[in-house]
Order: C-alpha cells, then structure tokens, then sequence
C-alpha cells in the first residue's frame, strides 16, 4: 500500500495542489484587503477557486508536471510549473475579460498575488521531498573530494546520488581559493591534511593532469589507504567517471600533435591501410576518417577483425578488402582499381613466440608481404607510403624483430621514384592484443597469479591513440627515405607494472610468478641504433641518421630467403640480429 508508484505520486500531488490552491487564493484575497475582506467580494470566491483550478490542474497536466519524480526535480522542472501557471493564469485573465459579469464582483489585483504565491507554494511542495531525502542521505554518502577543477566540478557538486562532495583541491594558483558551489579551492599540496580531517572515502581526478602527477597522487592515496579513486572519462562527448586505471597511470601524451599537420595530410585523400582490423591499424583507420580522408581503403585477411572496423566506420566512405597482402596479384588489382594517395602498412605477424615457432610464415608475411606493398606503392605512383615498424627492429633477439629491421632497410634502399617512402618505429602500445596489460587483465579476472618473464625486463608505452596520430604527424612532414623514431618516454619495469595493476584491481590473493624469458625475448627493447639520431621540428619525433643497404644486393638477399636456411641469411642482412633461443 505503501509503496510508490507513479499514480499514487500523481494522485497525491493532485489533492495537495488542490489544497495549495484553496489556500493561496484564501490568502491572496486577505493579503489584498490587509485580511479585512469585504464580504461582497467574497460571494463568488468558490466559482473563481473552482475555475482558476480546473485551467491550473488542466495546465499542469499539460505539461507533464505530475509525471515529475519529486526525488529529481530539476530547473527545466521547475520551468515546467511556470510555464503551466502563465497557461493558466492568461486562460483566467482572458475569460474575466470576455465575461466580466461572470467573476463580478472580483478585485483583479488578487490574480497577480495568487500567481506569485501559487508558483512558490507548489513549486516548495515539490522541492521538499528531495530536500529532505538529500539531507537524510547525504549523512550516510561517501565523503568525496574533486582534484581539479573543471567545466564538470560543478556537475559532481549536484550529484548527490553516489557521494557527497566535501572538498576540491587544484593546483592552479588563479583558482585556488576561489568558490565551486559552496565549496572553497584549496591547495594541492594540502591532500594528505584534507583527506585526513574530511574523512574521505572516494577521490575524483576531474581534469587532465601529467602522468607524474598523477602517479603521485595516487601513491599519496595509496599510502592513506583511499582505493576508491575515480577519474572524468569521455564517451561520445558524455562525461562518465569510471575507477582509474593503469592505462591511466601510464598514459604520456604528446604535448606537440600537430592537428592541422595530421589533417591537411589526410584530407580529401584517398587511404589506404593494411592490417586494418589490427590493434594499431583500426585505430589509424579511425584517425584518418575523423581527419576527412575521401575515401578509406580497409584492407586485412582476418574476416572479423575487418568485419569489425567496417561496422564501425559505417558512414564514412570506405572499401572493405579481405585479402592478403603476400597475394601480389589481387593486390595489384586493388591499387589499379582505387588508385590510392597515401598507404599505411600495419599489417604484420607481431608476436614474438609464434613468429619463432613459424620462421617462414612470419618472412612471408612480414618482409615479402611488405615488399608486395611498398612495390605497388611505387608503380601505382602513390604520393606517400609509411611503414608501421617497431623497437624490437633495434638489435634484434629474435625473428620478429629481424624482419621489420629488413622491412625498414628494404623501404629506404627501394628506389622510389615519385613515392615518398617513410618508415616510423614505435614500442608497445597500450592495450593493444596480445600485450601485457591485457594479459595481466584477464589473469586477475580468471584469480589467477600475475606471470612476468623475467624481474628486470623493461618496455616502452604509450596509448594507441597518440601512436597513431604521431605516426600520421610523422607522415606528414616526411620527404622520403627517413626512418622517424618516436619518442616514448622511459621503459617500464614489468614487474613494477603487475604489482601496480594488483593494486589497482582490490585483490589480496593474487601473486607474481617468474617463468623466466621466452625464446627471442629482450630484456631491454631499445628505440635507437645510434644516438646521433636527430631531433625533427617536433620533439615527440626523432628522425635516424640510417645507412642506406645496395639495393640490388638487398634484394638478392630477401629473395633468397625462400629457401630452407632462412636464419642464415636473415643473418646476413641484419648483422646485428643476435638470436635468442
């Protein structure tokens, strides 16, 4: 009986507005004669409170007020009640004007305080109940305090559903000191003392801050033993907050993206991208049509992973191809038909331990497949070809690595013609399939203890996104025959990553097991052959000083790799490869 429903809330509207109203136009006519009324003005006091409430109730339904939960009544709610009093004030105002000896005797005045004093009592009435529930509530909410103060530290203030907000901290001096709601801006520096004598359960990071920041803070939080740390996310343009994460924590971002650069590169371009369903080429795929590329040439032989990124770039003008790229013949037919302006190569085997269980498939695919690519770029008179390459090119251990190293000297050796031919090396990105973070994932999903191979290797990180937009920065300012490097901040120790992503995940069960290094496997990636290596216009983007290979004699090599000592001659091409089995 006493649970609530919308019709119970309706009807018990509908009787207090019923009540409200008697009452406002009782006291409205006392307010207008100083509560000596004369009684003449009191004899059709029932015909005007009975049609000045049927035009109000008619009115408010109308406009949907008495569908409005009183435990969210908003602005746009409270202009709701306004705009059914004008509807039904104007209707009384006309009606007394077309039969004015309808309400005679009635003093018009009492019209003007009745709207006044209707508006505030049944506006109060329906402000009440979430009044009263916020304060009942906001005793038992977790005390939250906000890290920077943002265009959404106001939206979190009103939040009063999850937790309450008792403080902001931000480390901008202008702001400091300044007022968000009724909340005073303290000092960064000044988090350990607030969260202690505010009792704070719950931190919301509500602006961007630099990775070292941000570290230190959650390190200070830690230490205070505050896990609930939350951070503003954007998702198609809606702010959400979601528990932070390593991704977070290791995320570094260009302070030098050239938007304008990346666009009129792309713009208006014909683009062609292999290994489009991949970790690294779905996101570039999604860069190049946000930067207005005519026409989008998707390319991959797995069919769901291009399934994938097609059903995603819907809308945008792309070609689906399942094909590939060491089928030379149906990739001409490819290039002869869409004429492409730039291409992206990412296709490409990249996991180290299967590339060494299949040496073959991994040459095939890698160096022939890319040859395949870079030789149609040449004939189909391509403006720009860039090749995705990485750190594990740089003194390669193992087969993987070997190959992308004869994919770069390949692309800096071929002649090239008209085609500019570019090639840019990047480490680990984060997230991507197959790499540790995803892997330590889902093993503290599965309860399982976190496996690192070794306790002092190390690698480099940075978040897909800016990869990508640096890859397309870089090829944008390449002329040809340049190697860029980009710049991806200091490795990582693994094991300091595990233990950061236990922490992150709650769980006190979870251990870390060294299984020592796998076949092929570093140590220490690198991102250099030599350190003379030189600074671009931009510092994210370093350009190596690379000695150019004779091509006719690099090509007798990679052809000879078709026969059955492969390791050898990958030997041969790359002295430094130094096979780790």
């Amino acid at each position: 009986m006493f649970t609530p429903t919308p019709l119970k809330r309706a009807i018990f509207f509908f009787i207090f507005d019923v009540i409200l109203s008697f009452g406002t136009l009782f006291l409205a006519y006392n307010l207008r004669f100083n509560f000596h009324v004369n009684p003449t003005y009191m004899e059709k006091f029932f015909f005007v409170f009975f049609l000045l409430l049927s035009l109000k109730i008619f009115s408010l339904i109308y406009m949907r007020v008495y569908s409005i939960s009183w435990q969210f009544v908003s602005l746009w709610d409270a202009k709701k009640i306004l705009y059914a009093h004008f509807i039904a004030y104007i209707s009384f105002t006309l009606i007394r004007t077309l039969f004015p000896e309808l309400l005679e005797p009635f003093p018009r005045s009492v019209i003007i305080i009745d709207f006044a004093l209707s508006i505030v009592f049944l506006g109060a009435l329906r402000i009440s109940k979430r009044l009263f529930v916020e304060r009942e509530q906001s005793g038992k909410l977790p005390q939250a305090l906000l890290i920077g103060v943002s265009s959404f530290s106001q939206t979190l203030l009103k939040d009063r559903g999850e937790f309450k907000v008792v403080a902001v901290l931000d480390d901008n001096e202008m702001i400091i000191d300044s007022y968000v709601g009724n909340i005073k801006v303290g000092k960064l520096d000044t988090l350990v003392t607030v969260i202690e004598e505010k009792s704070i359960d719950t931190v919301i990071v509500t602006k961007e801050l630099e990775k070292t920041l941000l570290n230190q803070i959650y390190n200070e939080l830690h230490e205070l033993n505050i896990y609930d740390i939350k951070i503003i996310s954007l998702v198609e343009r809606d702010m959400t907050l979601k528990p932070i994460s390593i991704e977070d924590l290791l995320a570094r971002k260009p302070k030098d993206l050239d938007m304008i650069t990346i666009a009129n590169f792309i713009v208006n371009k014909v683009v062609m991208i292999t290994g489009a369903g991949g970790s690294i080429g779905s996101e570039l795929s999604r860069q190049v049509a946000n930067f207005g590329a005519k026409q989008i040439i998707l390319l991959d032989h797995s069919e769901y992973n291009l399934y994938q990124i097609s059903e995603e770039l819907q809308g945008s003008n792309i070609v689906s191809v399942m094909l590939s790229v060491k089928d030379r013949d149906s990739l001409d037919e490819i290039f002869k038909q869409y004429l492409p302006d730039v291409v992206i190569h990412a296709a490409a085997y990249k996991h180290v331990p299967l590339c060494e269980e299949n040496i073959q498939s991994a040459i095939e695919n890698n160096i022939f497949g890319t040859k395949n690519v870079i030789d149609l770029s040449i004939k189909y008179e391509v403006e720009k070809f860039v090749l995705i390459s990485t750190d594990k090119a740089v003194r390669p251990t193992n087969v993987m690595g070997t190959t992308k190293r004869v994919c770069e000297l390949y692309a800096h050796a071929v002649p090239s013609n008209n085609t500019e031919i570019v090639a840019v090396r990047f480490g680990n990105v984060l997230g991507s399939s197959g790499s540790v973070i995803p892997k330590f994932k889902e093993q503290i999903k599965n309860g399982k203890n976190i496996t690192v191979t070794h306790p002092d290797i190390t690698r480099y990180f940075m978040m897909i996104p800016e990869a990508c937009q640096l890859v397309l920065q870089a090829g944008s300012i390449a002329k040809g025959g340049e190697l860029f490097i980009l710049d991806m901040g200091e490795p990582i120790k693994i094991v300091d990553l595990a233990k950061r992503m236990i922490e992150l995940s709650g769980r006190d069960d979870i251990e870390i097991e060294f299984t020592g290094l796998r076949q092929g496997e570093k140590l220490y990636e690198e991102l250099l052959i030599d350190d003379a290596d030189l600074k671009t216009e931009y510092d994210s983007i370093l350009v190596s000083q690379d000695e150019p290979v004779d091509y006719n004699i690099l090509l007798a090599q990679i052809d000879s790799l078709k026969e059955s000592d492969s390791l050898t001659i990958l030997k041969e091409i790359v002295p430094e490869f130094d096979h780790k089995v």
